[in-house]
């Protein structure tokens, strides 16, 4: 692990070449370009955020029961008193160790951001199918706060589709992301919302798998400013997988060489 370690690190800290450099007049004409196209993705977002809110509604019908810290719980109680719900869909299956490491990335981001999306009546929740024994160990290992419950006694994964059972699994194509495709786990992420209005009847309003989940990484947010970017290749464009679990990073892995 720790040889593995450090060709990570040796791959992260190799320098990059500099760009074209330029005086200052010439770099802000050059960076007003750039704002340019900035603003318009900005605006594309906002209208893509529109059309995301106008989406219609699915009536949720079925009674899920999901299995947390404090016993037997429903869909209708995870809203904790809100009238909005987000279901982070956390690969974590049956007889596992630990959660997946994607998947924990984004977790890594919610208990901050919770304390501000509370209070603007949101709630939010992981799931995941494994028995709830099996993965509160691993939560209290990761420090994360937010509530996180198990499936595992209903069929909540299968019909928001990031679980597949083993004959569709035979089949050689499962439905996820809105296709079929060919995935070789049981287990799959994915980001739903959920709506409870004041007659308490629940509808799912928004399901989004795959890359889908990126702009909940504030992580990447940062790391788009910086010359390197996301830095997933080396010098010879292969990729770095360079993200773990928080708790599995060594000291030493975000120091650059010149530090001494």
């Amino acid at each position: 692990m720790k040889e593995e370690a450090s060709k990570i690190n040796s791959a992260i800290t190799q320098p990059i070449g500099h760009n074209k450099i330029v005086n200052e007049s010439d770099w802000v004409i050059q960076r007003k370009q750039l704002l340019a196209k900035e603003k318009e993705l900005l605006h594309l977002k906002d209208e893509v955020n529109k059309l995301r809110r106008a989406l219609p509604w699915v009536k949720v019908e079925k009674p899920y029961t999901f299995d947390g810290p404090d016993g037997k719980v429903s869909l209708a109680d995870l809203f904790d008193c809100r009238s909005q719900l987000i279901v982070q869909h956390f690969m974590f299956g049956p007889g596992w160790e630990e959660g997946c490491v994607g998947c924990s990335y984004l977790a890594d981001h919610v208990d901050c951001a919770r304390r501000h999306f509370e209070h603007a009546d949101v709630s939010f929740v992981t799931v995941s199918r494994a028995p709830y024994a099996e993965f509160a160990p691993f939560k209290k290992r990761m420090g994360w706060t937010f509530n996180w419950v198990s499936s595992n006694e209903s069929d909540f994964n299968f019909d928001y589709h990031v679980s597949f059972t083993p004959e569709e699994k035979e089949k050689g194509e499962v439905y996820y992301n809105y296709e079929m495709g060919k995935y070789f786990l049981e287990e799959l992420h994915g980001v739903s919302v959920f709506y409870k209005d004041e007659n308490g009847d629940i509808f799912h309003t928004y399901s989004t798998y795959a890359r889908g989940g990126e702009p909940l990484l504030g992580t990447l947010a940062f790391l788009d400013l910086v010359p390197k970017g996301r830095n997933e290749t080396d010098e010879n464009g292969k990729p770095i997988d360079w993200l773990r679990h928080h708790d599995k990073y060594e000291d030493t892995a975000t120091n650059h060489c010149c530090c001494g």
